[in-house]
């Protein structure tokens, strides 16, 4: 496999800055050298923050994010950047959950995607948040996302 899909990368081996906000951070993709075969990607963010935007109190959520990629993948490193960059950035929690996926599907145009938000409570209420962008492609397996829904401690 050639090595020139990687050419243009920006952030992957080396040192790069923690963008200061979503809108700052570079998502970066490279050609999906298997586009002619559809398949499911996953990336999973158990440790997920941002801020309240009214409180400035921190909100913690477990990510999970499935595709099945067209033309493009996304760098991995840029996404965890990208994520990590809601660190300061004050929204509320569905807010935060589809902007991910508005943006990811900007940048890749994928023939699916998948996130769930599963937000740990505050003030005694969960919220999870769900997005799809419509039917899974036949024939592609996605698993369960694996996430059980919050019980407590009970």
């Amino acid at each position: 496999m050639s090595q020139d899909i990687y050419q243009g990368l920006t952030q992957l081996g080396g040192h790069t800055e923690q963008p200061a906000s979503p809108e700052e951070a570079v998502l970066e993709r490279v050609p999906n050298p298997q586009a002619d075969v559809d398949y499911a990607v996953r990336f999973t963010a158990p440790e997920f923050t941002s801020l309240c935007p009214i409180t400035g109190q921190p909100d913690f959520a477990h990510l999970v994010i499935d595709y099945v990629p067209g033309a493009w993948l996304v760098e991995s490193k840029s996404l965890k950047l990208y994520l990590t960059s809601f660190r300061n950035h004050g929204a509320f929690h569905e807010d935060c959950s589809v902007s991910i996926a508005r943006r990811l599907i900007d940048l890749l145009e994928p023939k699916w995607l998948r996130l769930g938000g599963y937000w740990y409570p505050r003030g005694g209420i969960p919220i999870d948040v769900f997005f799809q962008t419509g039917d899974i492609p036949a024939g592609v397996w996605v698993p369960d996302a694996g996430v059980p829904g919050y019980r407590g401690r009970g």
